[in-house]
Order: structure tokens, then C-alpha cells, then sequence
């Protein structure tokens, strides 16, 4: 797929000098490097910034709290004296290889707010310094994540009507990254966001056990933007052979038949199933297992992708280009996890009447083996499940 897409390999504008040579204020890299301010205090041991609520961030900005860690570093919630707005601010570890990676996102997130389209699909930078040898990426300030909004509810399904929505949108954010050439590559419901934290409470479909009526969360606003461009991939650049986060990793990055932008569609398709499901499609931590689970719900692999998997994968299946299932698998847990699921039709079915016909179809598209084969985001924006309304 996409093999008919040609174009240079993209500059990245900061191609002017490694970063760690580099200390900035305003967001661009200079000629000459200022002097890096001296550290406040020491990092901890993994590079991480210490601080204290309450402390300023450079004289703008003063810390508020923490919203959230991840392997690059930490989100804290910061107000912009300059602003008077609170704004999230990506503090990345003073680490060379996460610094790099922090330069390559920044000039992702500029390509993307080329236009209005981006900035109102994508989570929007606002700025970006290098502080005390952290670089910082400023943000505008979102709500929760899809994630966060799944487990306020306990995990139960969200209704019909909101996953059209949040599933129209999620595929023009990546029709339009696509249209960019540009491969997100970890998309999931935490990089999901909400653009606001407001909620209404409705009255759940289900009762509790003394018979009264039970609420869930559900947005004011349904408008969501996509976050965390730091493993997005620009088209033609060297890449790494393992992406995704592994309940959303598509089959042919298991095998190393290398990925592009199916792989994007593969893991809309597991966050949908997840969406009217309340819980993750494939909850394994195993390649093995994590193939047995797609052959169980999607039916066998494709011989070819079989044939073709690097050596590393080939040991997964037998000489006949079958899975080596269930005799490889590591315990009888492990066989009794595959064995609970069952055929993506059941799977979307068992949770509500409604989830049939369209959607099914809509899934099956996206859960093609075959990465050629998967639909485009723009393909699936044209599905019957979005020009519709009410039940699928």
C-alpha cells in the first residue's frame, strides 16, 4: 500500500547541529547557543526533572501538578503568567536519545499546525525552550484521555452514537497526518483526548443489585484531538522495527515484515472494538499468544504473511506456515485467555444488540491481515457506519 508515494525525505528543520548543543528561549534553534541555565537541582537517576508544586518553570511558567509520566519524562500542568492560562508542558529526560526524539516531535507538531485542519484535529504547541537541559514542550491545555473516560465508567461500552463520533474523528486526524506523510504509530485511547473535562451524568442502561438507577460520565463536548507525536514517523525515514503500544500492534510488526500506514488503521480498529466493548481487544503481553488471539477472532493468518515473518517470528509457526497453537504456548493460562474470545461478530455483538451490520463490516476493514488490504482512513470515512445514525 501507499508504494505509489514518492517524496524526498523530509528535512527536519533543526538540522543545523545535534541538540544537545543547543539551549534556547523562544522556540528556535540559534546560530549561536546561549549559555544553558545551571541546574537547580540534580535529576533523579533516570533523568527525570525534580521540582515542587508551586515552582516556577523559567519565570513564565509555575508548576501546578503532575498529569501524567510516560518514558520520556513528565506533563505538568503549568499556568502562563504571560497568558493568565493554565497550559501542559512536556518535560523530556535529560537524556540524548530522548532530547533527539523531542527535536524530531517538535518538528512533527509544526508540520502538522501547517493549516486549520491540524490545529483542529491535533493537540497544538504553543512553544518550546531548553531548560536546565530538559527540553519542554508547551501545550495547550486538553481534558482527559478516552482512557480516562472508559475507566470513570467502570469500562462500560460507550453508547453507539458517541463512538461514530469519536471514530469520525480519530480517522480524520490520521486521514489528515497521513495526507503529510506522516505514520503516528501509537495510537491508542490514552493518546485520545477530550477537548474539555466537562461531563454530564446520564442514567446507565444497567441497574445496580438494590434496584436503583445507576449514572455514567459522558462528555458536554465530543470533540477530541490527538496527542503524543513522539514516535511518529516521517515517510521514508529510518524506522525502528517495533512501534505501537502492544494491545494495538498490528500483525505485520509482530512478524517484522516491516510497517507504513496500515498500521495506524489496525489500531483504530482495536481502539473501536475497545470503545463499544469497555475493555482492550487483545489483553496479552506475548507474541505468541497475541497472534493466537488474532487468528481466534479474525480467523487464520494469511500464509504468505507466515512464510515471509524474519527469523525471530518464524518460530511461531510450524513448516506448514501454521500457528504453532496450542502447543508453543507458554501455560494453560495462556490457552484459556485465547480460548474466552471469540469471532469479532460475537465479540461486538454479545455487548449490545446494535452492534452489528455496519460496524462489524466497518472493523473488518480495519482488521485486515493483509496491510494492503486494510482500509485507508479516508476509505473508512466513507464506510455506511458513518452515514448513519443510530443503531449500526
Amino acid at each position: 500500500m501507499d508504494g505509489v508515494r514518492t517524496r524526498k525525505r523530509h528535512r527536519l528543520s533543526w538540522d543545523v547541529g545535534p541538540p544537545e548543543t543547543q539551549a534556547v528561549t523562544d522556540g528556535r534553534v540559534p546560530t549561536a547557543a546561549p549559555p544553558s541555565s545551571p541546574p537547580l537541582r540534580e535529576d533523579d537517576r533516570e533523568g527525570h526533572y525534580v521540582y515542587d508544586l508551586g515552582e516556577n518553570l523559567t519565570p513564565r511558567y509555575k508548576i501546578l501538578s503532575k498529569m501524567g509520566e510516560g518514558t520520556f519524562g513528565r506533563v505538568l500542568e503549568c499556568w502562563d503568567r504571560e497568558k493568565c492560562e493554565p497550559v501542559a508542558i512536556k518535560v523530556v529526560r535529560s537524556i540524548h536519545k530522548y532530547r533527539y526524539a523531542a527535536m524530531i516531535e517538535i518538528d512533527v507538531l509544526n508540520h502538522i499546525a501547517t493549516n486549520e485542519r491540524g490545529r483542529s484535529c491535533c493537540v497544538q504547541i504553543q512553544h518550546w525552550f531548553d531548560y536546565r537541559n530538559h527540553i519542554c514542550i508547551v501545550f495547550e491545555k486538553l481534558g482527559p484521555s478516552l482512557f480516562d473516560l472508559l475507566k470513570r465508567n467502570k469500562y462500560c461500552p460507550f453508547p453507539v452514537d458517541l463512538v461514530r463520533d469519536f471514530g469520525r474523528q480519530l480517522l480524520e486526524s490520521v486521514a489528515y497526518i497521513h495526507d503529510l506523510r506522516l505514520v503516528h504509530t501509537d495510537l491508542k485511547p490514552e493518546n485520545i483526548l477530550l477537548v474539555t473535562s466537562e461531563y454530564v451524568k446520564v442514567p446507565s442502561q444497567k441497574s445496580n443489585l438494590q434496584g436503583g438507577t445507576r449514572f455514567r460520565c459522558l462528555p458536554k463536548s465530543n470533540a477530541i484531538k490527538l496527542i503524543d507525536f513522539g514516535s511518529t514517523a516521517f515517510e521514508n525515514q529510518s524506522r525502528s522495527s517495533i512501534v505501537s503500544t502492544r494491545h494495538y500492534r498490528a500483525p505485520e510488526i509482530i512478524l517484522g515484515l516491516g510497517w507504513d500506514y496500515p498500521c495506524d488503521l489496525w489500531s483504530i480498529g482495536c481502539i473501536l472494538v475497545e470503545f463499544c466493548t469497555g475493555g482492550a481487544l487483545f489483553q496479552t503481553h506475548e507474541n505468541l499468544e497475541h497472534l493466537a488471539m488474532m487468528e481466534r477472532v479474525l480467523g487464520p493468518l494469511p500464509p504468505r504473511m507466515a512464510q515471509k515473518a524474519n527469523p525471530s517470528a518464524a518460530k511461531y509457526f510450524t513448516r506448514g506456515a501454521e500457528l504453532n497453537w496450542p502447543e508453543g504456548a507458554a501455560s494453560r493460562e495462556s490457552i484459556r485467555a485465547v480460548g474466552k474470545l471469540g469471532r469479532l461478530k460475537d465479540l461486538v455483538g454479545r455487548n449490545a444488540e446494535c452492534w452489528g451490520g455496519s460496524f462489524t463490516d466497518l472493523l473488518r476493514g480495519l482488521l485486515k491481515f493483509e496491510p494492503a488490504e486494510r482500509l485507508t482512513a479516508e476509505e473508512a470515512l466513507d464506510h455506511a457506519f458513518f452515514q448513519q445514525s443510530g443503531p449500526a
